[in-house]
């Protein structure tokens, strides 16, 4: 099979099933792997399907959540308090906490209740500017190069000192939220910070306003298996949380 007779049979069977499998496509027209991976990269690149871990899926929208932070503020105002509220509720009194950057990061934190008394850890400037009146929150910084967009640490010192603690919870911030892709954001040093967060933490809890359901981002955080807990507002459709309840994930309406 030449190489466009390929790719074209390729972009069928994406039409038909809404996926490819890039192992079983191998199998069944006997080639190897890495020669339909680099069809669906070439593919990718030319803009005709969303390549994911695998394998590949039609094109997926952009996050709303790629915008610059100010903008993304301005997105959903009322489900991230709300998303906030509900992540600190589940914080115990003594745990030690990852806290991650973005906006609805921030929202959790200004949601903490006045009398809790744990250790909240973070690379993000904004959450911590927004604990520094909380009479009982200690807060510990992650250093690294500010990642601008985001107003995060990143970079080699940060994932250094990620791996010297190790948390009971990790509120993730994500940027894409799909069955199929997974958890996504725009930044690969971000998408590496975050996973070293996961990794050191007990249980990882998706913060997922309403935007970023059934979206996609360049690079991959981790797998949904990673992933303990979603936090989603009470408005999102219950058919855009059934998957993730599927795959054994708790999910909490805030």
């Amino acid at each position: 099979m030449l190489t466009h007779q390929r790719k074209q049979y390729l972009l069928d069977l994406l039409q038909r099933e809404g996926q490819i499998v890039a192992k079983a496509v191998s199998d069944s027209l006997g080639l190897s792997e890495d020669t339909i991976r680099r069809d669906l990269r070439e593919l990718a690149k030319e803009g005709l399907l969303e390549r994911v871990h695998g394998g590949a899926l039609p094109l997926l929208p952009s996050s709303p959540a790629l915008a610059p932070f100010a903008a993304r503020e301005q997105i959903s105002p009322e489900a991230k308090p709300a998303i906030g509220r509900a992540a600190g509720a589940m914080i115990q009194t003594g745990q030690v906490v990852f806290l991650d950057g973005g906006t609805t990061a921030v929202q959790l934190a200004r949601q903490l209740p006045r009398d809790l008394r744990a250790t909240i850890v973070t690379h993000s400037p904004s959450v911590a500017v927004e604990l520094v009146n909380h009479p009982s929150i200690e807060v510990l910084m992650l250093g690294g190069r500010l990642y601008k967009h985001s107003i995060v640490g990143v970079g080699a010192a940060t994932v250094e000192a990620i791996g010297r603690i190790r948390a009971d919870l990790y509120f993730m911030g994500v940027s894409s939220l799909h069955p199929q892709a997974g958890i996504t954001t725009g930044d690969y040093e971000e998408a590496c910070v975050k996973r070293a967060l996961s990794d050191a933490s007990a249980r990882t809890v998706v913060l997922a306003s309403p935007e970023k359901f059934n979206t996609t981002s360049p690079f991959q955080i981790a797998p949904l298996s990673q992933v303990n807990d979603i936090i989603v507002h009470r408005d999102v459709a219950d058919a855009l949380v059934a998957p993730y309840r599927e795959m054994g994930i708790a999910i909490t309406l805030a």
